[in-house]
């Protein structure tokens, strides 16, 4: 018998019904619906059902907040009590995707590729962010623990090794999860990740000074010269050379015999997108990353305070869009150049900003329900997840989004102004502050007070005085 019975007919009459319903699956914490016309959605309705904390529309899917454990049981009553059936986020990816743009399916694509290995990325950033504890000076003592303490030396070492290793071969990851993503084999991804990165190569963390010098690398191709460089830390490569590689595996997979595929397949792949990416690929894409990196790093140097002010305005509704994802491909390429991200430590007061103008909703609020919903939603964003103080809280009553906005930019001002690097990507809340060079500590530390502070008190002041008369907390 379905538990839920009431409450998934109210959600479906909102949605516009049943037949508005192509596809339907759902994940840790929310419905994830392909529908054939959003406009029939009744948000206010949908919003008031007593299971749902929100709703929202990204990436051609529309989206319902109910809550990790209760989204499972949800899910199943919808399967049982309609003829929607069983999906699963491929089939409803695949049907909202025919509802994108250009750009939205190159973002799409981009969060395909860099969404499965974030735990790996936010993992070695979080022991990167211990390493810093251990190694950098003027945290506890004047000189590092390790100079304190030598016997930590040893310990602090293997963590900076097992830290590190995912950056140093992060070109085995995005391949791994590219060429999955184009349809190729994992397997023949890692491995093109992994001779990008080849130790035999001239590091690519060492090229410049090489060029300097006048001692870079070459193979001697038939009289023309191709530097014999590698491509740690860099992103646009292993996936131009993903893309090739998936292509050319399927492409040969249709051709040859069953019978001598494993002959034929992999090492015609594999030798072909390898010759083409140190020939071609690889020095182009090299450039074009390299170039791209400077106009950031241009930017936050000229102008540091105007670049903290618009991506810190910015990166909240980016996220609305699932546009936030392209700058994730910039973070890792930051990070590749072994000098840290200024952009990440935005994304972190961001999410902290976020956190602190739902927070504020308990005081505003005289929903008991809201009031639940923004405290744990609060934790949450402050734990470096925004999607239910966003989606759940700040966008469904506006106006603590816009004090959100208003307090990360304002920190993203300042920690910009005052040079704050992260050396890797970490956990985006207040945890954050373990991926941030020990010596900018004291300024992201005032960037997080000023995220707190200002969202909070702007989202008290607006809920109690001006929106007073308009706010319906009733919801």
């Amino acid at each position: 018998m379905a538990k839920y019975e009431q409450q998934v007919r109210e959600i479906l009459e909102a949605i516009g019904g049943e037949e508005n319903v192509d596809k339907a699956t759902h994940c840790v914490t929310r419905l994830r619906f392909a529908l054939k016309d959003e406009s029939l959605v009744d948000t206010d309705k949908l919003e008031a059902i007593d299971l749902v904390k929100g709703s929202f529309s990204t990436n051609g899917q529309f989206q319902v907040i109910i809550g990790q454990g209760t989204v499972d049981q949800v899910y199943r009553d919808i399967v049982e009590l309609t003829d929607i059936g069983e999906s699963s986020k491929s089939d409803v990816k695949s049907a909202s995707s025919q509802k994108m743009n250009p750009l939205q399916r190159a973002v799409k694509l981009l969060a395909d590729v860099f969404i499965p290995i974030l735990p790996a990325i936010v993992t070695a950033g979080l022991l990167l962010g211990l390493n810093n504890v251990l190694t950098g000076p003027g945290i506890f003592f004047e000189e590092s623990i390790v100079e304190a303490y030598p016997q930590w030396a040893g310990l602090a070492e293997m963590i900076n090794i097992i830290a590190s290793a995912a950056f140093a071969f992060l070109p085995a990851l995005i391949g791994w999860s590219a060429v999955k993503r184009f349809g190729g084999s994992d397997l023949l991804g890692i491995v093109l990740g992994l001779i990008l990165v080849h130790p035999d190569l001239l590091n690519a963390w060492g090229y410049a000074d090489a060029q300097e010098a006048g001692e870079v690398p070459v193979w001697n191709l038939f009289g023309y010269d191709v530097e014999a460089i590698g491509y740690q830390g860099q992103v646009l490569p292993v996936l131009v050379a993903s893309f090739l590689l998936a292509k050319i595996e399927l492409w040969l997979r249709e051709r040859v015999p069953d019978s001598i595929q494993l002959l034929i397949v992999a090492p015609v792949a594999l030798l072909v997108t390898g010759l083409l990416t140190f020939v071609i690929i690889g020095p182009i894409t090299f450039a074009l990353g390299n170039g791209i990196t400077d106009i950031f790093i241009w930017m936050f140097d000229v102008l540091p305070a105007l670049g903290g002010l618009v991506y810190g305005l910015l990166y909240a509704p980016l996220v609305v869009t699932g546009m936030h994802h392209a700058f994730l491909a910039v973070d890792l390429q930051l990070t590749g150049s072994g000098n840290g991200t200024f952009l990440w430590p935005i994304l972190a007061l961001s999410n902290i900003a976020q956190g602190s103008a739902a927070l504020a909703m308990i005081f505003v609020s005289r929903s008991e329900n809201v009031k639940g919903l923004s405290g744990t939603s609060a934790v949450s964003a402050y734990l470096g997840v925004t999607e239910p103080a966003m989606f759940g809280v700040n966008i469904r009553f506006k106006f603590p989004f816009i004090c959100a906005i208003i307090g990360a930019s304002l920190a993203g001002t300042f920690i910009a102004i005052n040079g704050v690097l992260a050396t890797s990507i970490g956990v985006g809340g207040l945890p954050g502050i373990l991926s941030i060079v020990p010596e900018s500590w004291i300024p992201f530390i005032i960037g997080m007070v000023i995220a707190i502070v200002i969202p909070f008190v702007l989202t008290l002041l607006y809920g109690k005085t001006i929106a007073k008369k308009t706010f319906v907390p009733e919801k």
